[in-house]
């Protein structure tokens, strides 16, 4: 016979063959293999779900035990009179046992076949039930859990008589008494490893977690649910969180599956008459949902039940604990989002949660998931999400955000979303500190932690960058996207942007500026000319305490360069005199006519200046047409070309269902790139070592094929790729610092002692005047 012993209780001496037992009240060690799991006694009372009383056991250890001779034991809350149900057979490890005692007046439905039958008719609130190595009666009322031959005893209700440490909650004709872990929790204290919560009865044939069909069962180990399109009758769960049109709820009994969710979403159309902390059981139909319907769908689906039916078991009854992401906790994989898959992640077969991030938050689709100070890499959104990483995620740049790289994509990102509870105003670096709680949901192409308490925030202090004056005989040139700009924006975005551009970029020689929009924004009505843009905008900078600057562009054809319906936006050079700086005029340029290169003598210029190149190329269609222009700095020409390239609009999202995504855009993006490189090396064919920057919002990567195209036979130096890792980037979008905008020199400029400057002043700022970062180079020319 076993003994189980507390650590605080000397080892019982073997005398003459004997084993002394114990007597005491001293708490016992916990059991290596057998437990009593669950306990319920209202069976057949009014509203139980099921006809019998019973008693679970679980097999928490590493190899089968005989049950026989062994015997389930039970007493009233208060009493010493123990009737015995006999046991036979034996529990393998990791299974369920299933001991069928005592029916009501027949209200419920007929338990699991029972794997042992008796006839006692246990309280559906408070009693005592002990599981007895061999087959002689207690007689004790107090002390039990230390009686010879008592493997393991709950005392259940708060009237019980004895306990292993305090007993469980009290029960009632809908709530058992449900050992948490699956089964395998067991610190000898009944009130800690026990919820009150509805009864699930497993027998032997159902393994770790049967008993019906669980959220787990539901969820599988995969993006779609092995029982969609199925009904599904009476799983249990607690709810976590509610919404306008459904809940969360969780089994707070998982498995041992980690690739197996064990929360849920039940979707009710109108608001939920549940509570988060009711103990509920659901039926329905299992469904996946992807959200945005047709228009969405990139989008991963998130699995429900729909049309439920439900039942409430218990109300207040406590919450499953969260799983922790991060250090001491699951951890992301680093690196890969995936890896696996060509295709459809949903039905490709490939599920792996320990090296593919879309499987890893996948696995935790509807649970509650907690992060512990969460570093913070993107700013809030106008929506109120949050990107956040798990505290130490590595890549992270010099400010704290999270930076996208060819080989790393950042799978340990998640979005903080404010659905639930409000979110706070962060930037990049900031904290959410001590532990933020949600549940975890899915949409727009994004994990989403749906927080249920507002997180509290501490500022990483960071600020926006100021530049260094250029000077004497340097050209300092920028570029710039100022989002849309145009004279309906309110004056404080005029303002804004002129004291980044006076006072953060020290009023350079040259901007190209990228987002011109024309004299009334949005209104479609043939409007072409942005002059009173520009006139506001230069008015600005002036009261800012700046320079007088000039500016030149071309009016786009209507409606034809893409951006905002209406709008017609362009590239326009912004410049000032005063340093040395000037601009050479030579007209002709409209918004179709091609520019093109002019030879004298060995000596390059343009046709036009400002001129259009090869608008009419089809690379150009609905989008922006490069802008050159001639300069003169210091008697030194100057050749510049501002770009807006092709939107990223279309790709697929780094977390959809297509893998690896689909990025259809990128082609337009290479044909304009090739049109640009044509026209910069047919200047470099005239002269070698003229000066060309080429510049703007290229939409691309630095480790981009666009990029590689531009920079192809050396023609051209892209200046981000100059950075180190930690700097690289002008853009943060859902928390991943990356390149968009770009400053290229060609070798005569590349060679000289340049400075170059990303000037984060907008990107990682929740409060920005623009969603791009400007960026300038200055070179010497004296």
């Amino acid at each position: 016979m076993l003994l189980r012993r507390s650590a605080g209780v000397a080892a019982a001496a073997v005398v003459a063959g004997a084993l002394l037992v114990p007597t005491g009240g001293a708490a016992l060690a916990v059991s290596p293999d057998v437990v009593i799991s669950q306990v319920y006694g209202g069976g057949g009372n009014s509203g139980a779900p099921y006809t019998n009383d019973f008693v679970e056991l679980y097999n928490r250890g590493t190899s089968s035990v005989s049950l026989a001779g062994w015997t389930v034991q039970y007493a009233s809350a208060g009493g010493s009179s123990w009737s015995r149900t006999n046991l036979t057979g034996s529990i393998a490890p990791g299974r369920y046992y299933l001991v069928q005692e005592g029916a009501g007046a027949g209200s419920g439905t007929a338990l699991p076949t029972p794997d042992a039958t008796g006839t006692i008719a246990m309280s559906a609130t408070a009693a005592k039930v002990a599981l007895v190595t061999n087959g002689t009666a207690l007689t004790c009322s107090t002390g039990c859990a230390t009686a010879a031959g008592v493997r393991d005893f709950v005392g259940y209700g708060s009237s019980a008589s004895s306990a292993e440490g305090s007993p469980t909650g009290t029960l009632s004709n809908t709530t058992a008494a449900v050992r948490n872990g699956g089964g395998a929790t067991d610190t000898d204290n009944n009130a800690a490893d026990f919820s009150v919560t509805a009864p699930t009865p497993r027998n032997s044939a159902s393994g770790g977690g049967g008993g019906g069909t669980r959220i787990h069962d539901i969820q599988g180990a995969s993006h779609l649910s092995p029982r969609n399109g199925q009904q599904v009758s009476a799983v249990p769960g607690v709810v976590t969180a509610t919404s306008g049109t459904g809940f969360w709820f969780q089994d707070p009994q998982p498995d041992s599956d980690p690739a197996t969710s064990e929360g849920l979403f039940v979707y009710t159309a109108s608001a939920p008459t549940v509570a988060v902390a009711d103990s509920v059981t659901v039926s329905g139909t299992v469904s996946e949902y992807r959200p945005g319907g047709s228009g969405g769908s990139t989008n991963l689906t998130t699995t429900e039940i729909t049309a439920p039916t439900i039942t409430t078991v218990a109300h207040n009854v406590a919450l499953p604990a969260p799983t922790l992401v991060g250090s001491g906790g699951r951890v992301p994989p680093a690196t890969v989002i995936e890896d696996g898959t060509t295709g459809d992640v949903e039905t490709s077969g490939t599920f792996d949660v320990t090296a593919h991030g879309i499987d890893f938050w996948e696995s935790l689709e509807g649970m509650r998931v907690e992060l512990d100070n969460a570093a913070v890499v993107g700013p809030r959104s106008k929506y109120g999400d949050i990107p956040a990483v798990p505290a130490g995620s590595t890549t992270r740049t010099a400010r704290g955000g999270i930076v996208l790289q060819a080989s790393d994509t950042n799978p340990e990102r998640v979005l903080v979303a404010n659905a639930l509870a409000q979110t706070p105003v962060v930037n990049v670096g900031d904290t959410l500190t001590g532990a933020t709680v949600g549940v975890l949901d899915y949409s727009f192409g994004n994990y989403k932690l749906e927080v249920t308490a507002s997180p509290t925030a501490a500022s990483g202090g960071i600020a926006p960058e100021v530049t260094a004056a250029p000077g004497a005989g340097q050209l300092a040139t920028a570029t710039f996207n100022v989002e849309n700009l145009n004279p309906t924006n309110p004056q404080s975005k005029f303002d804004g942007l002129a004291a980044q551009i006076v006072t953060n970029l020290r009023s350079p020689d040259l901007v190209a500026l990228e987002e011109i929009q024309d004299n009334n924004g949005a209104t479609d009505d043939g409007t072409v000319a942005c002059d009173q843009t520009m006139s506001k905008l230069i008015s600005a900078i002036s009261a800012a305490g700046g320079p007088a600057y000039s500016y030149r562009q071309i009016n786009p054809t209507d409606d034809a360069d893409g951006g905002e319906p209406g709008g017609n936006i362009r590239q326009v050079f912004l410049f000032r005199t005063d340093r040395g700086l000037a601009f050479v005029d030579r007209a002709g340029g409209t918004a179709t006519t091609a520019n093109s290169v002019v030879n004298t003598g060995g000596v390059p210029s343009l046709r036009y200046s400002p001129g259009r190149i090869d608008p009419g190329n089809s690379a150009w269609n609905s989008s922006r047409k490069p802008l050159a222009g001639e300069f003169t700095f210091g008697g030194r020409t100057v050749f510049v070309i501002a770009n807006h390239f092709n939107s990223k609009g279309g790709d697929q999202p780094l977390f959809g269902h297509f893998q690896p995504p689909s990025r259809p855009s990128e082609t337009q993006r290479h044909n304009q790139a090739t049109a640009v490189k044509s026209f910069v090396d047919q200047i470099l064919a005239v002269d070698a070592n003229a000066g060309v920057v080429v510049l703007g919002d290229l939409n691309d990567f630095d480790y981009s094929q666009t990029t590689d195209i531009l920079t192809a036979g050396g023609s051209l130096t892209d200046l981000p790729r100059t950075l180190g890792v930690a700097e690289r980037y002008t853009y943060v979008y859902e928390g991943n610092s990356q390149v968009l905008d770009h400053i290229l020199l060609s070798p005569g400029l590349s060679a000289k002692a340049y400075s170059y400057d990303v000037v984060h002043v907008n990107s990682e700022f929740a409060n920005q005047l623009s969603d791009h970062d400007p960026q300038i180079v200055r070179i010497p020319l004296p």
